[in-house]
């Protein structure tokens, strides 16, 4: 079951020049809750992702995360990434550090937590997302999918009240595609909330409480996936779903 309200955002606009990329935004994320936001590219899916954590700013509107506005800038920023993760598409490891020390560094430098702690940690959810045995190797050393596991272990071990994927696969060659998704429906399973921008239906239709479709900007259409594929309300929806479930 899914609990209070998490996220929440509130006639959100945003501008890149002329470009109208988020027109008045109104989404409610629950505690608990997996929300999958689909649409077609440039729809402002990435961009909404990553206004939450304040990587993109907003021109007008609110945001809110467990009640308080999201701060602008500093000290309290900082303390907001450490409560709201962010799983990037390209990984973003440190080259130059092992997979152990790239999973410790949050814990160690932002939460002041003592480094054997943090290793120990570290250690229980590289067991957990399927790459121990990788913990001394360097980033390149791995494949696209453990790096992307790896990055998902970066992020569980700050402890986040909310984690964001941002096309977590669409970098990865085909058949590492599941070994992610699989690690990404066991935290659902865990209840851990999240949102996911992705191209991956099957993800979408397996995990996902609730499917945001986005197009121009817009949020068109919400519900829960069984609704959503089985019976789009929109058009345009309806145009989205028969290109990609044709294939």
């Amino acid at each position: 079951m899914t609990g209070k309200p998490l996220v929440v955002l509130k006639d959100v606009n945003k501008y890149y020049g002329k470009l109208h990329v988020l027109k008045d935004i109104n989404l409610t994320i629950n505690e608990g809750e997996v929300v999958v936001i689909i649409g077609p590219s440039g729809s402002g899916k990435s961009t909404l992702c990553r206004t939450i954590n304040r990587l993109e700013t907003i021109d007008s509107g609110t945001i809110t995360i467990d009640g308080k506005p999201l701060p602008s800038e500093g000290r309290e920023l900082a303390r907001l990434r450490a409560e709201v993760g962010m799983v990037f598409q390209s990984f973003n490891l440190f080259a130059h550090k092992t997979v152990l020390e790239n999973v410790t560094l949050g814990p160690i430098k932002v939460r002041r937590i003592p480094k054997a702690q943090a290793e120990q940690r570290a250690r229980e959810l590289l067991q957990r997302v399927g790459v121990a045995d990788q913990a001394d190797k360097l980033p390149a050393q791995l494949s696209g999918g453990q790096q992307q596991r790896v990055a998902i272990a970066r992020t569980l071990a700050m402890n986040p009240k909310v984690i964001l994927f941002d096309e977590p696969t669409s970098a990865l060659d085909p058949e590492m595609i599941n070994e992610v998704l699989d690690v990404m429906r066991s935290l659902a399973r865990d209840g851990m909330t999240m949102v996911v921008v992705t191209h991956e239906m099957g993800f979408a239709r397996s995990a996902a409480n609730r499917v945001v479709f986005m197009a121009d900007g817009r949020i068109v259409e919400e519900s829960t996936p069984e609704e959503f594929f089985a019976n789009p309300k929109t058009d345009r929806a309806k145009d989205f779903l028969s290109k990609i479930l044709t294939h």
